[in-house]
């Protein structure tokens, strides 16, 4: 299940190659912004109307830039990174603005994983956890069961 954590990784590594960011606090910084995205994606799938969001916009039909997905996870970097470093203005503008690309890169990812010819919610969670069983863990109570175990998984991986 680390297939997601790690991507999310990835996407973060390279949106923020560009930025500088200080030594003694970049590992925050980056594991904040896969922590909050990862946080806004279950946030997400556990609301009402939520699974068909994620597909959205991890399929490409919602861009990132305007998902609400997007939206919650700047406000969860705001609130649990940004507000605790004390980063100057630009600098905490700049890495808030990387979010919409590191989601937007998550979707060249997504694939039919169950040769249902389409691209669905089953197909998305088979992605980012490597595959497995494509008949078992459907319905919300798993995927939020699957995006809480990710999310311990990342959080207890932080170094």
């Amino acid at each position: 299940m680390s297939l997601i954590s790690d991507l999310i990784s990835k996407q973060v590594n390279s949106a923020t190659g560009g930025i500088e960011i200080p030594s003694d606090i970049k590992s925050q910084v980056l594991g904040g912004l896969g922590e909050s995205i990862l946080g806004s994606l279950t946030q997400t799938a556990a609301k009402q109307g939520g699974t068909d969001l994620i597909t959205d916009l991890l399929t490409g039909k919602t861009s990132a830039a305007s998902s609400p997905i997007t939206a919650l996870a700047g406000s969860l970097f705001s609130t649990n990174i940004l507000s605790k470093l004390n980063l100057g203005g630009g600098l905490a503008k700049s890495l808030t603005g990387l979010i919409p690309n590191i989601l937007g890169g998550l979707k060249g990812f997504i694939k039919d994983q169950d040769g249902d010819g389409d691209i669905d919610l089953k197909d998305i969670m088979l992605s980012i956890t490597g595959g497995g069983n494509a008949n078992g863990g459907s319905g919300l109570g798993s995927i939020i069961g699957a995006a809480t175990s990710i999310l311990g998984s990342l959080m207890g991986d932080k170094k």
